[in-house]
């Protein structure tokens, strides 16, 4: 069958296409893709072509479907694989396959296989790795943000503590601890703050930084003290832009240090402030993926030896992290569909990976069939005045939220690609 996507033939070459799909194989299982979350990991790999650790050298010749955060319909289903999935069932990937310790992985590696597509072949490896998974949520959206929760999840899981004189490991935040998360006010962190305050190893303390009011004003009224007081956690949003000493404002609320310290920005002074804020046992997670080869940062030495500090770091989270995702969004326990501030179609993706950086605020969501420039939702009023389509997405976002209701509406009404 015909598909449409946009595909990665090398450094920031990115192509939107119609092509035809192989012949789904008797272990494989054709899908139609509904939408996708657009990722910074992506943008780097866009950015990078073939000199990325995921993306085939032959990308230029064989092109490789992007976007990993999707959420989608089955529609054809394999003799093999009969017994657990069904046409019109929703799902997931978890992109992070873990065979073999190959990093190939959906929306960097496969010509069949990635979300900023309208249709797509999932092949054999990715049910045996147990990384298609059942979506139950009502909305599709949500589907989309099960990628970067699990990543949120996988991090969380992690951290880790050993008590004194013993090499055991016990897994996750210090519980009842301080925990600071530098440069977080951004999309990630504010997923993490959200599930900080659910976590069943969730801090006493916890402290947001950030360097931009505005980033921190959403943040908050997102996840606020009142909210977080509410769950046993006393929370704090804080400034260091134009702060002397970050590392001296952050220690008087800590003069012991931080137990549990994220880095949220791959910058080498947000990763020398959380090194030199950490207490005895502290752990700092290097949750930012660099796109410098060379990123490094001075960090003490002398605390590791003595006061047993230690570093740790994932790159996305595992299907076990996105399953416990999945059950706390269906739950109603965290709902981060708030992390979107954009909406485009496939027509979009091209400039909107690769220019993410440069785009404001939060998650850009992409509706792989529809034909719609990437607009802020809180644009959608003022295009609403001369266009009749944005005007009614504008009358269902009223919070400036995503919703369930505009999702459906788009779907039926939008311009198709």
């Amino acid at each position: 069958m015909k598909a449409k996507a946009v595909r990665l033939y090398g450094a920031s070459d990115l192509r939107m296409e119609e092509f035809e799909l192989p012949k789904m194989g008797e272990n494989e299982i054709l899908a139609r893709v509904v939408c996708d979350g657009v990722c910074m990991s992506t943008h780097k790999a866009a950015l990078q072509g073939t000199a990325h650790r995921r993306v085939p050298k032959d990308a230029g010749t064989n092109p490789v479907m992007i976007g990993h955060e999707f959420c989608g319909e089955i529609m054809e289903v394999g003799p093999k694989w009969k017994d657990r999935f069904k046409p019109g069932m929703r799902f997931v990937v978890q992109t992070a396959l873990g065979i073999d310790g190959s990093l190939d992985a959906p929306g960097y590696s496969y010509r069949w296989i990635g979300g900023d597509s309208t249709h797509i072949v999932i092949p054999n490896e990715v049910m045996e790795a147990k990384c298609l998974l059942p979506f139950e949520g009502k909305s599709f959206f949500r589907g989309a943000l099960a990628e970067p929760v699990s990543c949120v999840v996988g991090a969380f899981h992690a951290s880790y503590h050993a008590k004194y004189g013993s090499y055991a490991h016990d897994m996750g935040l210090k519980p009842g601890g301080k925990c600071a998360m530098l440069a977080a006010a951004g999309p990630m962190g504010s997923a993490a703050v959200e599930y900080a305050l659910n976590f069943d190893r969730k801090p006493s303390l916890l402290v947001v930084t950030d360097v931009d009011p505005a980033r921190l004003a959403r943040a908050e009224a997102l996840n606020g003290p009142a909210k977080a007081r509410a769950k046993g956690v006393d929370l704090r949003y804080v400034n260091t832009a134009g702060v002397a000493d970050p590392v001296a404002a952050l220690r008087a609320i800590a003069s012991e240090g931080f137990d549990d310290v994220f880095a949220f920005a791959p910058v080498r002074e947000v990763v020398e402030c959380a090194d030199k804020i950490m207490g005895f046992d502290g752990c700092l997670n290097f949750f930012a993926g660099p796109t410098d080869k060379a990123f490094a940062a001075t960090v003490n030495m002398y605390n590791i030896h003595y006061a047993f500090t230690h570093f740790v770091a994932t790159s996305g989270g595992n299907k076990d992290d996105m399953a416990e995702g999945l059950v706390l969004m269906s739950q109603g326990v965290i709902d981060p569909g708030f992390l979107f501030t954009h909406i485009g179609g496939l027509t979009a993706v091209a400039e909107t990976t690769l220019n993410l950086p440069k785009i404001a605020g939060w998650k850009k969501l992409i509706y792989t069939h529809a034909d719609m420039p990437l607009t802020a939702i809180s644009d959608f009023a003022d295009r609403g005045k001369t266009d009749p389509f944005f005007a009614r997405l504008a009358e269902l976002t009223p919070a400036g939220l995503w919703t369930a209701e505009a999702e459906q509406y788009l779907l039926a009404n939008a311009k198709k690609v």
